[in-house]
């Protein structure tokens, strides 16, 4: 039996960091290392999406347009979790199910929530509150999303509260809004940045 102990201490252990790296069902969309699991909306586009340092970043030039980025997976209940880095005036935006445009912009000197705002269920929704951080500032959001009802959480705080959407809110993937639909990255507007990106999905 003591033989047995070393081997078995080893197993409770490694079942035991199992269990706290799975600790809130939450699972990385974004591996930090490259894109694997995401592909180009427009495969012949322009790529301006890079990784470096578990950031994945979309460069766009004045003139340019770049690319969404679009998984591979599809979801129907959800919540996502990420972190977003914004430039001022800069514009890109997070789809749930590919259909709902939670808007990410660089709007801080604005200093008011708008309905095609930092937060905004685009132009849906404006945030109930205005919570944007200056461009050079990481920001964290968490938006859930269950059958036609849509939370986010920005910064910490509340912004939409369990708020129902049957439409798609522009430059959707399709209309199919009672479907599973892939998460993507808007890369077509502004430069942004992006990590740890997480989802957790839901009954």
């Amino acid at each position: 039996m003591k033989k047995l102990l070393f081997p078995l201490t080893l197993l409770a252990a490694s079942l035991a960091l199992t269990a706290a790296a799975d600790e809130g069902g939450f699972r990385p969309l974004f591996n930090g290392k490259n894109t694997q699991g995401w592909h180009l909306r427009n495969p012949s586009g322009h790529n301006s999406w890079t990784v470096e340092h578990g950031i994945l970043k979309n460069t766009v030039k004045p003139g340019e347009h770049g690319t969404d980025l679009v998984t591979d997976q599809k979801f129907m209940n959800f919540t996502v979790k990420y972190e977003f880095l914004v430039p001022d005036n800069s514009n890109s935006g997070f789809y749930l199910r590919g259909r709902h445009e939670i808007q990410i912009l660089g709007d801080y000197a604005k200093g008011k929530p708008a309905l095609g705002g930092n937060g905004a269920i685009y132009n849906f929704k404006a945030p109930d509150k205005f919570v944007s951080k200056p461009g050079d500032v990481w920001q964290t959001a968490e938006a859930t999303i269950i059958g036609n009802k849509i939370t986010v959480v920005l910064n910490g705080v509340k912004i939409h509260d369990n708020i129902e959407c049957n439409k798609a809110t522009g430059s959707e993937l399709d209309d199919k809004v009672d479907q599973p639909g892939a998460i993507f990255l808007q890369g077509d507007h502004g430069t942004v940045s992006f990590r740890n990106i997480e989802i957790k999905e839901l009954k």
